[in-house]
């Protein structure tokens, strides 16, 4: 087997608390699931969060969407999405790295992941997951009807999206699609329904993912180009920032109108006028030309999703109150 872990220009996080304490064995299913990042994991599930919270003021006593009250999300729902965005985003990237073995043996910073360093069998690949699609079931009829078909539509854009950077330089509004699909699975599970501010959701975090990810594709443009592959940040090249602000900036204007659809209080939009002030720090902060701080800017953004689920759950037991 090969040592994928040891020393190397790799971005496996091999201090991480899910690899030091787990088994040897482990270890390559762990790592191709990206446990050792659970970075993808939030910004899966924070659409789903955003969006039942913002859904949980748009219900009223009697069960029906309209009349906002103040209410809490439901902490069973939310824990459900958190399980599946866990093993959701882990099959996702299984199917990533089957799609992309030989591109990742090219780029440095993938070339002792699981597949190209021989650690796991595309065999054994298949069959892990096969496990996470079933834990994801489970999870799924677990929600209420009203989200199945809307979830499993989403299979689509997932088993697509390893494929787009081999057809167009956007990806990264493939991916923004895939990710953010939760915002209309979190707003189905609270009101049995896909309504106007779920679509406005959904599309604001196409516009939050191409700003992103962006930003996380310039930490491998210069391998990307030798190995033949697309991506927004080699499109965009020194007109990265203007356009992550653009994008940025869009996705604040289309969740501030999501809010107002709702009627959502002073507390969420001052929340979202802070996640705006995170969002700007990023497009200051980062370097395109440093990987570092392309992945910092990257991260950070776990940081403006918690801002705006705070900011809801707190709107709503203001109102409550």
């Amino acid at each position: 087997m090969s040592n994928f872990l040891s020393p190397s220009e790799s971005d496996i996080a091999r201090r991480h608390w899910t690899l030091r304490l787990s088994p040897r064995a482990w270890h390559p299913y762990l790592v191709i699931a990206r446990a050792d990042r659970p970075i993808g994991t939030w910004l899966l599930l924070l659409p789903c969060w955003i969006s039942a919270a913002l859904a949980t003021q748009a219900v009223s006593p009697d069960g029906a969407v309209g009349d906002p009250i103040g209410v809490w999300p439901d902490p069973a729902i939310l824990g459900l999405f958190a399980v599946g965005a866990f093993v959701m985003r882990g099959a996702g990237c299984t199917v990533n790295d089957l799609a992309d073995r030989d591109i990742d043996g090219k780029v440095a910073r993938t070339a002792d992941r699981p597949l190209p360093s021989g650690a796991i069998t595309p065999k054994q690949a298949l069959v892990f997951l096969a496990a996470q699609l079933l834990i994801g079931l489970l999870v799924l009829l677990s929600l209420p009807p009203a989200t199945w078909l809307i979830a499993i539509a989403s299979l689509t854009l997932v088993a697509a999206y390893p494929f787009m950077k081999r057809i167009t330089y956007w990806p990264q509004a493939w991916l923004g699609l895939t990710f953010n699909w939760g915002a209309l699975v979190g707003w189905a599970a609270v009101t049995g329904e896909i309504g106007w501010p779920a679509v406005l959701l959904y599309a604001a975090g196409i516009f939050w993912t191409l700003g992103y990810d962006t930003l996380y594709a310039h930490q491998d443009k210069a391998d990307d180009l030798i190995a033949g592959v697309k991506s927004s940040a080699i499109a965009l090249g020194d007109r990265t920032k203007p356009a992550v602000t653009v994008f940025y900036a869009g996705a604040v204007l289309l969740t501030g109108l999501a809010f107002e659809q709702v009627g959502t209080g002073v507390l969420a939009y001052a929340a979202l006028a802070a996640g705006a002030v995170q969002l700007a720090w990023q497009i200051r902060y980062v370097d395109i030309d440093d990987p570092t701080r392309c992945m910092t800017a990257f991260r950070s953004n776990r940081v403006f999703g918690l801002i705006l689920v705070a900011g809801l759950i707190a709107d709503g037991g203001l109102a409550l109150g």
